[in-house]
């Protein structure tokens, strides 16, 4: 069976814009997806990158007019300067690790429940109630909010130290079984066409 590694943010814009797509192009060729949620700020600053508000002005204000432009494209409504943002994406990220153990649900709608509960609806998803009803919302347990907290640190602190050991320096970003890198939720084309085996 193809794998798909992919590593994202629970708190990136970008990996909220992808919506539900990659589990859709997984499923067209039967691949299998892994899910590596990471600290999106500890790899920028690992990999040479820049937190969103300490850039240039004129990124930040290309960032907005990108994110206004992909969110038109993908129909999603979108907050451009969410009130929980940034915040800590290391409890989220926990439960979709502790979800992806468990199994029984839904992995693509539970990332998908928390970046668009940070980007489209002003909810903090550090915190617990936001989380349990992530969970729930998407078939699994909402207590898996209270285990796991250990293995979930380990794993995530793990899924950083492998991303920048395979070249990932971005949210989010798709690395299939032989080791095609594709960055970005506007690289899901590329990444269908690959697996399709036209690229």
């Amino acid at each position: 069976m193809k794998n798909i590694d992919y590593y994202f943010a629970t708190i990136s814009p970008f990996t909220y814009l992808a919506g539900t797509r990659l589990e859709e192009v997984a499923a067209k060729h039967g691949a299998q997806i892994t899910y590596k949620p990471l600290d999106i700020i500890a790899l920028f600053g690992r990999t040479g990158g820049t937190p969103p508000g300490q850039r240039h002005v004129s990124r930040q204000e290309y960032r907005l007019q990108e994110l206004t432009r992909q969110a038109a494209k993908a129909g999603l409504p979108m907050t451009m300067k969410p009130a929980h943002f940034p915040t800590n994406a290391a409890p989220s990220s926990y439960a979709i690790i502790a979800a992806q153990d468990a199994g029984g649900g839904d992995l693509g709608k539970l990332v998908h429940s928390f970046t668009a509960a940070c980007w489209a609806e002003e909810r903090d998803v550090a915190q617990d109630d936001v989380i349990r009803d992530c969970l729930e919302k998407a078939g699994f347990d909402p207590a898996l909010a209270d285990s796991g907290m250990l293995r979930g640190a380990e794993v995530y602190t793990a899924n950083l130290e492998e991303a920048v050991n395979r070249g990932v320096f971005g949210a989010p970003f798709y690395i299939t079984g032989d080791d095609q890198r594709f960055w970005g939720q506007d690289r899901l084309d590329d990444l269908d066409l690959h697996l399709a085996g036209k690229i």
